[in-house]
């Protein structure tokens, strides 16, 4: 077996990487932080930061798996984060026993109670965001806004259309039921774990077990020749917005019931650029094309755990925003080595053609 060759298909691997940047993490915590891993069972439910890792970071976990099919189709998705604060605003309003604008009792305002039947509440909530998402895909595909601009609009306006909702205050969610969602348990594990592996197996099914996959890849590469071959760029970048906007409404759901609340101004504040670094360190390329689902939930897992570590060391949340972003550059510079030598062995490549000698020119004859 050749190992040099198995090792560079290791290397080329999009999940190398993004799971060496994980490991380096981990192996510091073992070094300087080993109750890191510590795990302990309360009332038969698993605790410890290794699931605060898994339960925290769901919500971005969710938002990158969807900004990975619009960065695939080669456009980019800023306002998840908006759409994040959108979803949470429309089920904390759904939930609120107090009818309008009506002043109620605090006593009314606080009781376990809801104004909607949980089932419309989460449909409500998902369909609000799907209809942003469509709202991205029609101005990106039909009115040919460029993605930067596109979903910046919603970047800004959608923080407006929360505060409208929520009629500019934050609403504390009183509603246990709905707490299910970030902070129930199945088997021992948060709910919110169950709801990503079912999102991701489900988005893997549709992108790898159906031709959307190939042709989110193929609008990416090379748009005009998709549109030659029969297939609609069009629709395939409004499924893929409409999709982001699913996967951030329930990141929204997840993040509003784990903290039971909604804040139009902080919900989903800078989970545009976290979902955007995620999607970066699982190996996708901005200017769209090939993609990795997985690889782009381990880089929101690397965050996420980069996150807490720092946390342990006492380093203030201040800085830690710095420390992400030296971490984000580390793994580019990674990302870029694995390029360079790519470019160099299809350069030798390349030279070894070149070198070869025809027989016209060993026989030293003119070329026809």
């Amino acid at each position: 077996m050749n190992h040099k060759a198995f090792f560079n298909r290791i290397r080329e691997s999009r999940l190398f990487w993004v799971l060496t940047a994980w490991s380096v993490i981990l192996g510091f915590n073992a070094l300087f932080i080993p109750e890191f891993f510590r795990i302990a069972i309360q009332d038969g439910h698993l605790y410890g930061n290794l699931i605060d890792v898994l339960n925290n970071g769901a919500p971005l976990m969710l938002v990158a798996i969807g900004m990975t099919l619009v960065i695939a189709t080669g456009g980019i998705d800023l306002s998840v984060g908006a759409v994040m604060a959108i979803s949470a605003a429309m089920g904390a309003v759904l939930i609120n026993p107090a009818p309008t604008d009506k002043l109620v009792s605090n006593e009314i305002l606080t009781r376990n109670a809801t104004n909607t039947p949980l089932g419309i509440i989460v449909l409500a909530t998902l369909a609000a965001g799907m209809l942003c998402g469509l709202w991205n895909g029609l101005l990106v595909s039909r009115a040919k806004i460029q993605p930067l601009v596109a979903t910046l609009i919603l970047m800004v306006a959608g923080r407006g259309i929360a505060q409208l909702i929520t009629n500019g205050q934050i609403i504390t969610i009183y509603y246990t039921p709905y707490f299910w969602f970030g902070n129930g348990y199945i088997l021992g594990l948060p709910v919110s774990i169950y709801i990503v592996a079912a999102v991701a197996i489900m988005a893997w099914v549709g992108v790898r077990k159906t031709p959307i996959g190939l042709f989110i890849e193929a609008v990416g590469i090379n748009p005009k020749a998709t549109y030659y071959s029969g297939i609609s760029a069009k629709n395939i970048q409004l499924l893929a917005y409409t999709f982001s906007g699913f996967c951030s409404a329930l990141a929204g759901l997840i993040l509003s019931s784990y903290v039971h609340s909604a804040d139009g101004n902080n919900n989903g504040l800078n989970y545009e650029l976290d979902a955007i670094l995620a999607v970066v360190m699982g190996g996708t390329m901005l200017s769209g094309g090939r993609f990795s689902l997985l690889a782009s939930v381990i880089g929101a897992m690397v965050i996420w755990t980069f996150t807490l570590s720092m946390y342990a060391l006492g380093v203030p949340a201040n800085a830690l925003l710095a420390g992400r972003a030296v971490l984000v550059l580390l793994v580019i510079l990674l990302y870029s080595d694995r390029r360079l030598m790519k470019r160099r062995s299809k350069s030798a490549d390349n030279q070894n053609k070149s070198d070869v000698i025809t027989p016209d020119e060993k026989l030293d004859l003119p070329r026809p």
